[in-house]
């Protein structure tokens, strides 16, 4: 008789530093469709957290629950980011209490050049992110700050849409699949301003198809099948563990 293997014994254990942010007992759909079924973890501040499973397995319904999206529904549970409560707030006021989501799509917006771009993200005066310091971060963008955004590459437009949510001054940073479609190139560039932005103290959740390189940068990795948590630990403890990358990332 085959048993499936017990991925979950680190999941959602105590941990001695508080929560910067809390997700405790999600549940969520998309009509009568149970999506995110009763997820609770917490995320500490300045930490990279991967987000990881299979295709369906609920990532980024997680995310977009988190950020308050409005779709899935989320009909149970607390969300919690640095004492304030998120589960209470629309999507508007949970970016303002600084959540800020770059979705798959990058949602670029067209006619209006990179900086226009920025600057209608961006709060007045800026508090952490002025257009120096993003353009310091980012100097392809500072390069082509007149060009409309649309036209720019790929992966200077997942650069544009990164750099404009921290231009919102945020606290929590969360991507989804922000590797889709680029070349290991700008992947690596992109991945190296993640690096540096960890450093000035980002926290950031990252929801990504291409495991290995989600987990060589994150500190931690949560992963989800079926909705559910199946393993919540360091991102060492699955590149190491080839059972649970089968089983759950087919790597």
């Amino acid at each position: 008789m085959n048993v499936r293997p017990d991925f979950s014994k680190n999941a959602n254990q105590a941990e001695t530093a508080p929560a910067f942010l809390s997700v405790w007992d999600i549940h969520a759909y998309y009509g009568e469709s149970y999506i995110v079924q009763g997820i609770s973890f917490n995320v500490h501040e300045g930490e990279i957290l991967a987000l990881l499973g299979r295709n369906g397995a609920g990532k980024t319904s997680t995310l977009r629950s988190i950020a308050r999206t409005g779709t899935p529904e989320v009909r149970r549970g607390e969300i919690w980011l640095d004492h304030q409560p998120l589960h209470t707030m629309t999507s508007y006021q949970a970016a303002a209490a600084g959540l800020g989501l770059v979705p798959e799509d990058r949602r670029i917006i067209p006619g209006l050049t990179v900086e226009e771009n920025l600057k209608l993200a961006q709060i007045a005066p800026p508090i952490g992110w002025s257009l120096e310091r993003i353009y310091t971060l980012f100097p392809r963008l500072g390069e082509r700050r007149m060009q409309e955004g649309v036209t720019l590459s790929g992966g200077e437009q997942q650069m544009l849409a990164i750099a404009r949510a921290l231009a919102r001054d945020l606290k929590v940073l969360l991507l989804d699949e922000p590797y889709e479609g680029l070349a290991p190139v700008i992947v690596d560039e992109i991945e190296k301003t993640l690096r540096v932005i960890k450093e000035q103290g980002m926290t950031t959740i990252l929801v990504e198809q291409n495991a290995v390189r989600a987990l060589q940068l994150a500190d931690r990795a949560i992963i989800l099948d079926t909705g559910t948590i199946v393993f919540d630990g360091s991102a060492k403890e699955v590149l190491d563990n080839k059972e649970l990358r089968e089983e759950y990332l087919a790597i």
